[in-house]
């Protein structure tokens, strides 16, 4: 599935269309260059799990915890971590826990990611504003939430 968006509004109100089919234990791996949208766009499915804090790239933190909306957000920037030699990050408490997860740069550690995702790939273009946004899905439960959101 792909879809092109003309505003960060519009990437926002997509993200939140998309969390409204997500359930606990659902993880998103979002992939874009450097500024392309990925903090947007989880901006957006905070905004739809109601949480009322300011949603800020975890680059430097490596995992932010937004516990105060009807589901718990992890978001995760993996970014740092290209060259990381280090096997056991604990990642699993979050993959498989009560909330969502959203994993920025989930590429850069493929061997610790869960097996069924959904994948957002967002690409920019030459207008400054629109976004380029694919889907794609590992698991039927994944297929199922982007057939949904189609």
């Amino acid at each position: 599935m792909k879809v092109i968006t003309h505003s960060e509004e519009e990437t926002k109100s997509l993200a939140k269309r998309l969390a409204d089919q997500l359930k606990p234990g659902m993880t998103l791996l979002l992939e874009g260059q450097l500024g392309a949208g990925k903090t947007t766009f989880t901006k957006g499915i905070a905004e739809a799990l109601g949480i009322s804090r300011a949603v800020k790239s975890p680059t430097y933190t490596l995992i932010k915890e937004y516990t105060d909306g009807t589901l718990p957000l992890y978001h995760m920037d993996l970014y740092r971590l290209e060259d990381s030699e280090d096997e056991d990050l604990g990642l699993d408490d979050y993959f498989y826990g009560e909330g969502i997860t959203v994993v920025e740069w989930g590429s850069f550690m493929k061997e610790d990611l869960p097996e069924e995702f959904i994948a957002v790939s967002i690409s920019t273009s030459d207008n400054l504003n629109d976004r380029e946004i694919k889907f794609s899905a590992q698991g039927d439960q994944y297929r199922e939430v982007l057939e949904r959101l189609e």
